[in-house]
């Protein structure tokens, strides 16, 4: 179960301020009561007084089960987390000069990160004198591009770094 901080509340002896607005456990409002009154009610149903809103004037409580409001709690954090997505940047790494084969390998595993939602970095490095020709790397990418502009669509442009030439694709939205 994902952790909750208990620390968040303040539960019965410690709200420590001396007038609070009342919810009762339906969720009626009862008004604003001493903090003593409070506790004697949640007392009387065998429950406990939990602050919801410490920062409201005068902060506001309520009648509840603590140890099921935290279970409540940790259960919709979990739920929360189990409904984000993760993107993860995917790298391919080719040269300029690339041979047709293997660059077609690489733009297959291109097309699979994709399908399964993920970002591709595709970075271009150049090595000795290939750095004089960056039209070189632009070709590749622009091979690339090609065979997958079905699929993807350009998060960034080509642009050089140091050495390299780098491009993101991110999977094409509907």
């Amino acid at each position: 179960m994902a952790k909750v901080d208990k620390k968040k509340y303040r539960v019965n002896e410690r709200i420590r301020a001396p007038k609070v607005r009342l919810i009762d456990a339906d969720g009626k409002q009862v008004g604003i009561v001493s903090r003593e009154e409070a506790l004697r009610l949640a007392e009387e149903q065998g429950l406990d007084l939990v602050e919801i809103a410490p920062q409201a004037d005068p902060p506001v409580c309520r009648i509840m089960d603590y140890g099921q409001f935290l279970y409540q709690q940790a259960k919709k954090a979990k739920e929360a987390k189990k409904k984000q997505a993760v993107v993860e940047v995917k790298e391919i790494k080719v040269r300029p000069k690339t041979d047709t084969h293997d660059l077609e390998t690489k733009i297959r595993h291109i097309k699979r990160f994709l399908k399964d939602k993920n970002k591709v970095k595709i970075r271009v490095f150049f090595r000795g004198r290939e750095i004089t020709k960056p039209e070189l790397g632009m070709e590749v990418l622009k091979k690339i591009l090609e065979a997958v502009e079905n699929e993807a669509q350009v998060e960034m442009k080509p642009r050089m770094e140091g050495r390299q030439m780098i491009m993101i694709l991110g999977p094409k939205k509907n």
